[in-house]
């Protein structure tokens, strides 16, 4: 690598180390996408703040999100969702003059295929609109399955861009595993649910995340977890996160 191209390519892994919890969030669990799509003509509206919990070299970087996202298909086993996502760090960085990114999914949910088939889902997400800094263009697949007791294993792939995803030597870092496990909590109560997700990578977008919801009612809820980034240079000190979800029928 030459030495314009390895200085860009850093410059791009700081952008990255300033803004890695910025996430345009589809249907999630605590950080990556979920299986679960958007039902017709329900809006969602999303509020996450990603807040440090520590400096990195002297910064800290917080980051704030406000996202719609909307069911677009009218079939019962096969659904889509759109949406879009205002975020910024309020730094005036390179990312906060672009601040809005888009995301889409379509999936089919659990036993719609055939008895005991798995929920799958593909999409994309951090759509970003400033080439090669906001463009993270990250697309995935993901299989689901909920189990007696255990709760819902879900399993995936993603890839995004080589150029935006990097690790902290501005080397593409721009593919990887997507895991997760959630579970309502009846045995406490309906509206309390758990998740801990992981997706893996060395850019800011890989992380392992935990946390808990509380479904207020049946279409306003509360998360709250912890965010531990894979790369500190790249994802930046760990942050604690409050994601507020509301449902519009």
């Amino acid at each position: 690598m030459n030495k314009t191209v390895k200085t860009f390519s850093l410059a791009l892994a700081l952008v990255a180390a300033t803004c890695g919890a910025a996430l345009a969030t589809p249907s999630t669990q605590i950080w990556i996408p979920s299986a679960d799509v958007q039902a017709y003509k329900t809006v969602h509206l999303g509020l996450d703040n990603y807040t440090r919990t520590s400096k990195h070299n002297g910064v800290t970087t917080n980051t704030y999100d406000a996202g719609v996202t909307v069911g677009v298909l009218p079939f019962e086993k096969l659904q889509m969702e759109v949406g879009v996502d205002y975020m910024e760090t309020g730094t005036n960085s390179a990312t906060d003059s672009s601040p809005f990114y888009f995301n889409a999914k379509i999936g089919t949910p659990e036993d719609a295929l055939f008895p005991y088939s798995p929920a799958l889902a593909v999409g994309g997400y951090n759509f970003g609109t400033k080439v090669g800094v906001t463009t993270q263009n990250i697309t995935y697949a993901l299989a689901a399955k909920t189990l007696p007791v255990i709760g819902r294993i879900s399993a995936g792939y993603y890839h995004g861009s080589g150029r935006v995803l990097v690790d902290e030597n501005g080397k593409a870092a721009n593919d990887g595993l997507l895991l997760s496990w959630d579970r309502t909590m009846s045995e406490i109560s309906d509206k309390l649910w758990a998740a801990v997700d992981y997706q893996s990578g060395n850019s800011g977008a890989g992380a392992l995340n935990f946390g808990v919801s509380w479904a207020f009612t049946k279409n306003v809820s509360l998360i709250v977890g912890y965010d531990i980034y894979n790369n500190a240079y790249t994802g930046g000190k760990n942050t604690v996160t409050t994601q507020l979800d509301i449902n519009f029928p």
